[in-house]
Parts: structure tokens; sequence; C-alpha cells
């Protein structure tokens, strides 16, 4: 009882300080002063990377806690990517995990290739990115052509062109690595494309195309099942998710990947992710999600969220804000999939269980739909409480007492619906995210007489 008390005592502590982190981090990017915003910015990550570092023996944060530190990162990145999507667009999506997942593979199969001395990864799936973001640009200014041309006539021009841009990356992709091989020299003298400067280039490539692919994934599978109704739109995302986990399952078989090993885990993926790049990503997020939502783009998606008949009225485009919002959101998580593929090493189909893909949205239901301040403190909460104090705490009971997690997840949530429907925060922000005096202004500021909102879409 000693034992479980001091640990609770000092968890208690830990969380309360990482959420001041949060504070701080949130408030470094609110300074106006471009020295000061940097000078913040230094200091909390200075601060987490003492806390991390052995001080003479001494070391605040252990390596549990740091594994709860790098899961917080991601889950912060998924969750914001959600809330974007749910919370602030209102279309209820169970498929963020699966976006998750396709990043983290993507990202694992591009480094695991490098580090084997095999560039094919890089040069398919980088030319793949680039080419199919060519063919939406492309196809897109050909619909607009043809206007009231059918969704399903779109998604059957974009899917051929993509099976077509596919191959094209695969014959071109595989010709570039060729003649790379000799760059990478041998096990008893690496070549230049083998040094650590190279490997930190080819680690941010990779995360970045896993999210890039997972957001055209988004993109191809949005474009005819945003058409449905929110309701029927979270049971197409489910199906997406299920569909996604059976894949890497079969990675092996189904697919030409024998390096993931199916069901069995893709083990051997470099250790790349370090405290620095966790917080770049995390960073980065917060503040596009935060540019996003205080712009002209992020009125019209909160927009279709209030009233899409009355954002129809005003010109708004409606499909397009639902796309972009379930587009940029599925990028967010997979570069959170990146990030963790390469804190971890190994990579199991059970991890993206749709079971498990509940997780975001309950996060930001704890944190308050269409709160970024809420979304990013529940996800550091929720991982330094309920996956780390409350996971060890009920690990001492037995080896099955962890599993009454999922039981008082429920509960937790049922209460908090009950007590406080709004989230914990509600509508509260934070420093950075809070709107600016002069956002304020411009929204309250009245149009002028016979001004009325642009189309921005057919």
């Amino acid at each position: 009882m000693t034992l479980n008390a001091q640990f609770l005592g000092l968890s208690v502590v830990k969380i309360i300080a990482v959420l001041a982190w949060v504070y701080l981090v949130l408030w470094s990017l609110g300074r106006k002063p471009l020295w000061a915003k940097l000078v913040g910015i230094a200091v909390s990550f200075g601060i987490i990377q003492l806390a991390l570092s052995d001080l003479g023996g001494l070391q605040i944060m252990n390596d549990f806690d740091r594994g709860l530190l790098f899961q917080a990162c991601t889950m912060t990145m998924v969750a914001l990517g959600l809330n974007l999507i749910y919370g602030f667009n209102g279309q209820f999506s169970l498929g963020q995990w699966g976006f998750y997942g396709i990043g983290a593979y993507t990202a694992a199969d591009i480094t695991y290739r490098w580090v084997n001395r095999d560039a094919s990864g890089i040069f398919v799936a980088g030319l793949l990115v680039l080419l199919e973001a060519a063919l939406i640009l492309a196809v897109g200014r050909l619909i607009k052509r043809y206007k009231g041309m059918p969704v399903l006539s779109q998604f059957t021009l974009y899917l051929i062109g993509t099976v077509a841009v596919g191959a094209v990356a695969v014959f071109v992709g595989n010709a570039l690595a060729r003649g790379l091989a000799g760059g990478f020299g041998t096990a008893d003298a690496p070549g230049f494309l083998q040094s650590a400067l190279f490997q930190q280039v080819v680690f941010f490539l990779a995360v970045v195309i896993g999210g890039a692919f997972a957001a055209e994934v988004s993109f191809l599978f949005g474009l005819p099942v945003l058409t449905l109704g929110s309701d029927y739109f979270g049971i197409a995302t489910l199906g997406f998710s299920i569909v996604v986990q059976t894949l890497m399952v079969n990675t092996d078989t189904l697919l030409p990947f024998p390096e993931m090993k199916g069901g069995r885990g893709m083990i051997g993926i470099p250790k790349w992710t370090t405290w620095a790049w966790a917080f770049i990503f995390l960073v980065f997020a917060i503040i596009i999600m935060r540019n996003l939502i205080y712009s002209s783009t992020g009125r019209a998606i909160m927009a279709v969220r209030e009233d899409e008949t009355a954002g129809k009225a005003m010109g708004v485009d409606v499909a397009h804000y639902k796309l972009l919002s379930f587009i940029v959101g599925s990028l967010f998580a997979g570069l959170g999939g990146g990030i963790y593929a390469h804190y971890m090493g190994f990579l199991s189909p059970g991890t993206f269980d749709f079971i498990i893909g509940f997780n975001p949205l309950i996060i930001i239901v704890f944190g308050g739909l269409g709160s970024m301040t809420g979304t990013i403190a529940a996800s550091f909460g929720w991982i330094f409480f309920l996956e780390g104090l409350l996971r060890v705490l009920l690990g001492q009971l037995g080896t099955e007492a962890p599993t009454w997690r999922y039981v008082l997840y429920p509960i937790t949530l049922l209460l908090l619906m009950l007590l406080r429907p709004q989230g914990l925060l509600g509508n509260i922000e934070w420093g950075f995210l809070k709107r600016s005096a002069f956002e304020r202004r411009a929204d309250a500021a009245p149009a002028p007489p016979g001004a009325g909102s642009p189309a921005v879409g057919n």
C-alpha cells in the first residue's frame, strides 16, 4: 500500500506538471513579439528535454513516462484531426484510427527499407504522393468545366487516374532506387546514404509522406462517402477502419509487403523518433489547426456544422468543406502514426483495432467538441492518467485487472455527459488558441449592404 500511495502521489504531480507544461506551450505560442515566442517555445522544449535526461542519476521522467509522453503527442495530433472533422465540421467519423495506421505503416516501410539499403520505399511512395496530388488538382479542374457531374463518375475518374499514377510511381521509383543503391555501401563500409544526417532527412520525409498518403486515401474514400448523412458516414468510416485493420493482418499475403509480416507484426523499424521531432510535429499541428479554424475557411467549415442548408444559401460549398476537413484531419492522424511507429519500433495490427479507435472520439468528447485546448489537455491527461496511472494501479490487482479500464472509460464518459455535456473545458481556449481581438472585431463587423459570402464552389 505504501508503494501504491507513493506512486499515486508522484503520478498526480506529473499529470499536473504536464498540463501546466501544455499551458506554457500555448501561452508561448501566443506571445506577440517573435523573440518572446521563440524563447517560450525553446524553454518549453528544454523543460521536457531536461526531465527526460539523466542528471547524475536523477531522472524526473523515466522510460515509462517517456513512452506516455510520445503517446500523448501522437494522440493529440490524431484527436485534433478528429475534432476538426467532428467537433468543428459536424461529421461523425470512426475512421481516424484507420488513417493513423496507414500513416504508421507507410512511414515505417520507407525507413525499414532504407536501413536495409533499399531506397525503393521513399522513391515509390514519394512519387505516388506527388503524382496523386497532381492528379487530384488536374481532375478537379476538369470536373469544374463539367458542372453537375455525378459524384460516382468523379470518383471513377480519380480511381482510374490513381491506378495509372501508381503504376508509374512503382516503375520510375524502383528505377531511381536501383540507381542510388551504390550510395548505401556495405555493412562493413556504410555509404553516405547511411549517415546520421541522411537518416534524419529520410525520417522526416517518411513521416510527411505517411501523412500525405493517409490524406490522399481519405480524399478517395471521402469523395463518395461524404454524400451520406452523418450517421451513415460514421458507419461507413467504421467499416473503413475494419477493412484497413484486416489488410494489415494480411500484408504478407494479400498485399506485396512481406516485410510487414501480417498478423505477426512488423519488426525492425528504426527508432528514430526523438523528443525534438515529436515536439516539432506537435507544434506544427497546433499552429495549423488554430490558423485554419480562425480563417475564413474555418468559418465555412463551422457553418456546415451549424446548418448545411443555411450554409448553401450563403454560398458555402458544403461538399468541398466536408472533404477538406476530412483530408486535413486524416493528415494529422497520418503524421501521428509516423511518429508513433518510429518510437515503438514495432507495429502490430492489434494496435489499430477499431475498438481502440474509439479513444480519440472519447478524448474530444471529454475535452469538449469544438475545443482545441480541451482536445490537447484531454489527450495528455487521458494518456498519463488512464493509460499510465490507472493501468499500473489496476495491474497491481491482478493480471486481468487492467482490462477493467474498458469498463471505467464508458462509465466516466457517461458521468461527464450527465454532469458537464460541453466537456471539461467547454469553450475555454488557452493562450495561442484564443481568438485575437482583431479576429473578434472582424467577426463582429457588419457586412456592407447587399454583400454576401462569395460562392466558393459549384
